[in-house]
């Protein structure tokens, strides 16, 4: 099981604007802004996390707890109170690898959305930042990724549908990283950097069109910086 290491009721700023969906209708936007310069409104998961000053910006910085449990290979901080559907997901991200704990970690940080059961059901997507620039064209077309945690963890994915579920873009270890994640019913789309075009399209989420939680997720052999968070709801 994994150990929840804080939990703090959510206060944001709740933006409600009214904007023309498809086929003309009026759908109703609510944006979250979250500056990610307190621990309000976040649950640990198996991470120590605090707030710190990273390349001139507060972040919310999510390390290995001391007692972090083996067998669980995620670290998470849950933005308590979210009940995501469709919309779209923005952040900021820097992740730096951890050798010392893992020499082939890549440094893995992303988001995690319609997350149930503490983050241990949820749909990811997610950043391998040290891939971006590698000598070996291989290791680049692995620079982004989708999982669907616990039944589609990424190896199952790409052993089953090799290069469906992960792709190339250009990323720097260590630098702050804009994503932008736009998900409607059982689709999701990966913008990086604010590019106008996705560097990932996934077409079948795996659990559906389901309901959940916004979590900030990074492999357990990472040291990851998240900020400026938006959560814009369509649903």
């Amino acid at each position: 099981m994994r150990k929840i290491v804080s939990a703090i009721s959510l206060s944001s700023f709740l933006l409600m604007a009214v904007a023309l969906g498809a086929g003309g209708q009026a759908t109703m936007e609510r944006t979250n802004r979250f500056r990610l310069d307190s621990m309000e409104g976040l649950e640990a998961v198996n991470t120590k996390a605090d707030i710190v000053t990273y390349r001139g910006k507060k972040a919310l910085h999510l390390l290995p707890a001391q007692d972090h449990e083996t067998d669980q290979h995620s670290m998470i901080a849950l933005v308590t109170g979210t009940d995501f559907k469709d919309g779209r997901i923005e952040v900021e991200v820097a992740g730096v690898p951890i050798v010392a704990m893992d020499p082939t970690a890549r440094g893995f940080v992303g988001v995690e959305f319609r997350a149930r059961e503490h983050g241990a059901r949820a749909e990811n997507i997610y950043l391998r930042p040290t891939n971006g620039r590698a000598d070996d064209q291989l290791r680049r077309n692995h620079s982004v990724q989708y999982e669907s945690v616990p039944e589609f963890p990424w190896h199952r994915l790409r052993e089953e549908a090799p290069g469906v579920y992960e792709s190339y873009v250009d990323l720097e270890a260590g630098a702050w990283t804009k994503m932008r994640i736009e998900v409607a019913g059982a689709k999701a789309r990966l913008y990086v950097n604010g590019a106008t075009q996705p560097c990932l399209i996934v077409n079948d989420l795996k659990l559906g069109e389901a309901r959940g939680q916004i979590g900030l997720w990074a492999y357990i052999a990472t040291d990851a910086y998240f900020s400026n968070l938006k959560i814009t709801q369509t649903n």
